[in-house]
């Protein structure tokens, strides 16, 4: 009883634990070598940056976490898509797998210039290339899960005569939910590093935005400030995409 009472609060103190230890070692560091602040600032003048530059710092970070969630929820949609598709067409699997295996061979970050050339300095280049980031992992491992339905499974619904819409949507489509959740975790991770990645080949705005004009200003503390933000935005969306995977996990179990 006590140990299920305890294990919320262990569960929060232990990343605030890990963290204030990072700080420290990041703070003896710089205080131990003398690191000049246009090098590595230390942590208590970043976070003083972040208190005095918090209304320009979140209105970036709104752009970005716009462009994140809008890149997730179409890459995801068009990834659970081609992942149906996939297992339900054999000729699908003869075309658009090979095509689909070979986009990843180019390194999707090279096409950052070029879909801002196409699209634009507005936010469509960036929502694209989160989009390219997280479309293969969500596709592949959904796919993986379809096709690995167990096949017992697939024995019994046909002997109880059912349709390929029904063994779909009531038997593979269940059975690979766990894959699915797998590669959305994923997803969860690489769709800011796209959506960063667009803005820092060309932007107005976004945290890839404001870090770049931190940096050319030589104003590095704002700079670590606006990484910050991002990872605790990453964070947050990893958290949160996490308790929505066991949900329906759950859910279908």
């Amino acid at each position: 009883m006590i140990m299920a009472r305890s294990f919320p609060l262990f569960a929060v103190l232990r990343p605030l634990a890990a963290t204030a230890v990072i700080l420290a070692v990041w703070q003896a560091l710089v205080s131990y070598y003398a690191i000049p602040p246009f090098i590595l600032p230390g942590p208590f003048r970043v976070l003083g940056t972040l208190w005095a530059s918090w209304e320009i710092i979140f209105d970036h970070a709104l752009i970005t976490a716009w462009e994140v969630f809008l890149g997730l929820i179409l890459g995801t949609l068009l990834g659970g898509l081609t992942a149906l598709n996939l297992a339900t067409s054999a000729v699908a699997r003869y075309f658009v797998k090979p095509v689909l295996v070979l986009t990843q061979a180019l390194p999707v970050f090279a096409l950052a210039p070029l879909l801002t050339l196409w699209l634009g300095y507005g936010i469509s280049s960036k929502i694209l290339m989160a989009v390219l980031i997280i479309y293969f992992p969500v596709a592949s491992s959904f796919f993986d899960g379809l096709m690995q339905t167990p096949k017992g499974w697939l024995d019994l619904a046909h002997v109880m005569k059912g349709t390929p819409r029904q063994i779909l949507w009531r038997l593979r489509v269940p059975a690979a939910i766990p894959s699915f959740a797998s590669g959305l975790r994923l997803a969860a991770v690489y769709a800011p590093i796209g959506a960063v990645i667009g803005e820092w080949v060309g932007a107005s705005q976004g945290l890839g935005y404001l870090m770049l004009l931190a940096n050319g200003r030589a104003k590095i503390d704002l700079m670590f400030a606006a990484l910050f933000v991002l990872a605790l935005l990453t964070l947050c969306l990893h958290i949160g995409v996490g308790k929505l995977c066991d949900r329906l996990i759950r859910h279908y179990q």
